[in-house]
């Protein structure tokens, strides 16, 4: 199993972004996605994460600017990120908790990089 994360980039404060992360592989199904990041110096931390019901969850911090789904047809999960600020810089990992046929386990992509930057 593959997580591939693509969408980050440079943008100014006030803008948006949205992540993308699509899993590949030998996949049954797929419990809860999340997107976490980790600034410079600092610890990973989740910033959201959305059930296989579509229940959501989000770090306080970008309730209200980020907005988490997924499209389970194409087993991706997806980051709008809305009025940016410098503070949302990091690297930015996807994470899915994915059932094969034999066993469950957790899967991280690749990081895709989000500068927030005038």
């Amino acid at each position: 199993v593959q997580l591939q994360a693509s969408g980050g980039g440079l943008v100014q404060p006030g803008g948006s972004l949205r992540l993308s992360c699509a899993a590949s592989g030998s996949i049954f199904s797929i419990d809860d996605m999340g997107w976490y990041r980790q600034a410079p110096g600092k610890q990973r931390e989740l910033v959201a994460s959305i059930t296989s019901g579509s229940s959501t969850n989000y770090a306080d911090s970008v309730k209200g600017r980020f907005t988490i789904s997924r499209d389970n047809a194409k087993n991706t999960v997806y980051l709008q990120m809305n009025s940016l600020k410098p503070d949302d810089t990091a690297v930015y990992y996807c994470n899915a908790v994915v059932l094969t046929t034999t066993f469950r386990s957790s899967y991280w992509g690749q990081g895709t990089l989000v500068t927030v930057s005038s």
